[in-house]
């Protein structure tokens, strides 16, 4: 039942495939369908690395992802800029609550957040 996957990443996660000396994309063999989770842990990947899937060309939360052989499988990961986050239909997706070390929450004076 198994088949093949096609596996492309973004950003950051497009030097850890070319340290790893994976090609992109890369094409990886799988035999079951796996959840977004077990792809990464399949792929030694820390989930902090990645935000969401893109599987065939749909965004989907990594914890909401079940691939299946044969899928093409995108790896986004946190701080893609807003304009792009909406191009590749992650816009509506949690966003990590401090991007890039500033903090958005409400200050003891009643004023936002600034950097850390």
């Amino acid at each position: 039942m198994g088949g093949e996957i096609q596996l492309i990443a973004f950003m950051g996660l497009r030097q850890l495939f070319m340290d790893r000396g994976w090609s992109i994309p890369h094409f990886l063999e799988i035999e079951v369908d796996m959840t977004g989770e077990e792809l990464l842990r399949f792929l030694s990947i820390d989930g902090d690395r990645v935000e969401s899937f893109i599987v065939n060309r749909s965004a989907i939360a990594i914890e909401d992802a079940v691939i299946h052989p044969g899928d093409r499988v995108a790896l986004v990961p946190p701080g893609v800029p807003g304009p792009h986050r909406l191009l590749l239909g992650i816009h509506g997706q949690t966003k990590p609550a401090q991007p890039f070390g500033l903090s958005f929450a409400k200050s003891e004076d009643g004023g936002e957040g600034g950097e850390q």
